[in-house]
């Protein structure tokens, strides 16, 4: 479990340091590995614990009938609110520790198509973002080589590349066999996805040996989280404090850069580190949060926010979904991750929003939780089995939802976490385009399932949507000052020593999961910090 003696660790500031990075998900771990090897004093400020300990432990604690939280989540540490027109359930989904939220993450790692960051250009809608596809692809090759993702090179809608995965494409699963026959008679093209786990031994890691946890937790170690790079960076040098939310960022008497980070330890202390490079990297909540409570008499809005774009422009993706029940064996949960997707309804001139289709390996109750959930034993609860597993088929799909400067993140003054400040306010609504979208991935599904025979028993569509949890545009990227945040390198345009890394910075979110675009953007604005030092 996380550690219970908090004051154990030496938590008192570094002296001046290179960089200090806040935060240790994806994106700031792969910015202190890469820094700290290049011989840069690095110092990691982490909000959460080290979550020491059996991590089969923290699978059977999810697994138990209360399902309590394996990733301590809650109380007045993580405290927020939600006042948009639909409440968003910050916290069923994030993880503040070492590992940040790849601790619990699903681990499929698709690249963004060359759509994505030309939206205006092409079709009249959103942003374009400062970079293209051509910019990134190189560090999209690289972030597949430091996460280790598995994948075949099968999908015809994928953007270019030449170069292999770094490992083998898992194989479809069973219940992608039976998938497969009703999406060729409606043309409907089936295809591999990419994933952040091991389908062999990757980077002293054992192959996936199948546990079907694996969010939120992967008790083999086989899914990639960025415990890894902090360990790389921890190797190379670097410092972690972990327990030590970041309260402000504190900047010089000219307002240009930035001196301190002021954080707090468990028991109430706070401590200046001071460093010559800043690098942010909290999630599309936090970052714009510390940003917010930054604010000064130079900054009165917010740390780096003469813009006013800080908190603005929050995107998410949305799920549509459906499913029911087979009158054959459909093996669920045997796989606990998606093996085959289509992204033949991603690109081209429909005005909808893009979508990409997903066949769920994990739909309806696993055997071990329709069993603990059973109050029954012997023959009966046998029976209980065979009526409420293995027979389940479901289909998910992930909808594009484009920037709107009304859905944002603000503060909340009348509601404060355990050191005093604000709470982060999530204001977040659907528009027309996003419900038409959904919709459409309904369709799509109920024709599938049709075809497949199945008895449909649940649906998610636009009226009971809920998010994916990829926080993403609160602090955008752009090359004019006065509508984004970050430039293309993802340094503030407001504070020459301040950088901004991960989904915060992306102008649209396009429809595929985020965490490679975050882990090739770190990789990239690395090589930039590393120039600037």
């Amino acid at each position: 479990m996380a550690e219970s003696d908090a004051g154990r660790r030496d938590r008192t500031p570094s002296p001046r340091t290179d960089v200090c990075v806040i935060g240790s998900g994806p994106a700031g771990a792969l910015v202190a590995c890469r820094l700290a090897e290049a011989g840069h004093d690095v110092v990691i400020l982490e909000a959460g614990p080290r979550f020491d300990g059996d991590r089969k432990t923290r699978m059977e604690t999810h697994l138990r009938p209360d399902r309590s939280n394996p990733w301590e989540m809650g109380g007045p540490r993580d405290a927020y609110a939600s006042s948009g027109e639909r409440h968003y359930p910050l916290n069923a989904a994030r993880v503040k520790g070492v590992g940040g939220s790849s601790l619990h993450w699903h681990g499929m790692v698709m690249r963004l198509h060359e759509r994505d960051f030309e939206l205006r250009t092409r079709h009249g809608i959103g942003v374009d973002w400062p970079i293209s596809y051509d910019d990134l692809r190189p560090f999209y090759h690289g972030a597949e080589r430091e996460l280790g993702v598995a994948g075949a090179v099968d999908n015809p809608y994928a953007p270019p590349r030449e170069e292999p995965f770094p490992l083998p494409a898992f194989p479809p699963s069973y219940a992608d066999s039976l998938f497969a026959p009703a999406c060729e008679v409606l043309g409907i093209d089936m295809h591999s996805v990419p994933n952040a786990r091991n389908s062999e031994p990757y980077d002293d890691r054992g192959a996936c040996v199948g546990y079907g946890t694996c969010k939120p937790v992967c008790p083999s170690g086989a899914k990639y989280t960025a415990e890894v790079h902090v360990a790389r960076a921890v190797d190379a040098g670097a410092r972690v404090v972990d327990r030590a939310p970041v309260q402000r960022l504190v900047h010089d008497a000219a307002g240009d850069r930035v001196e301190a980070a002021v954080y707090a330890t468990p028991d109430g202390t706070e401590h200046e580190q001071e460093a010559r490079r800043f690098v942010v990297a909290a999630g599309g909540i936090e970052t714009p949060r510390l940003l917010l409570l930054s604010r000064s008499s130079a900054y009165p809005d917010g740390l780096a926010n003469s813009s006013g774009a800080v908190g603005r422009y929050f995107m998410d993706h949305l799920f549509a979904g459906m499913g029911g029940r087979l009158d054959v064996d459909t093996r669920q949960h045997h796989v606990g991750f998606n093996t085959s997707e289509s992204h033949q309804f991603y690109d081209g001139t429909d005005p909808v929003n893009g979508l990409k289709l997903e066949f769920l390996n994990y739909a309806g109750p696993t055997v071990v939780g329709a069993a603990l959930s059973a109050d029954t034993w012997g023959d009966d609860l046998r029976t209980r089995l065979d009526e409420t597993y293995g027979t389940h088929v479901g289909m998910g799909a992930l909808v594009e939802q484009l920037p709107r400067a009304e859905n944002r993140v603000t503060l909340d003054p009348s509601t404060r976490d355990d050191h005093g400040n604000p709470v982060p306010d999530v204001r977040w609504s659907l528009d027309g385009r996003t419900k038409a979208a959904l919709r459409r991935a309904n369709d799509l599904q109920a024709r599938v399932l049709d075809e497949l025979g199945a008895t449909i028993e649940w649906r998610v569509g636009p009226a009971n949507t809920g998010p994916a949890f990829h926080h993403m545009g609160t602090t955008r990227m752009g090359t004019d000052p006065d509508e984004s945040v970050v430039d293309a390198s993802l340094r503030t345009h407001d504070l020459a020593n301040l950088w901004l890394v991960g989904s915060s910075t992306f102008p649209t979110g396009g429809a595929m999961n985020p965490t490679l675009t975050i882990a090739a953007l770190s990789l990239r604005a690395s090589e930039r910090i590393d120039a600037d030092l």
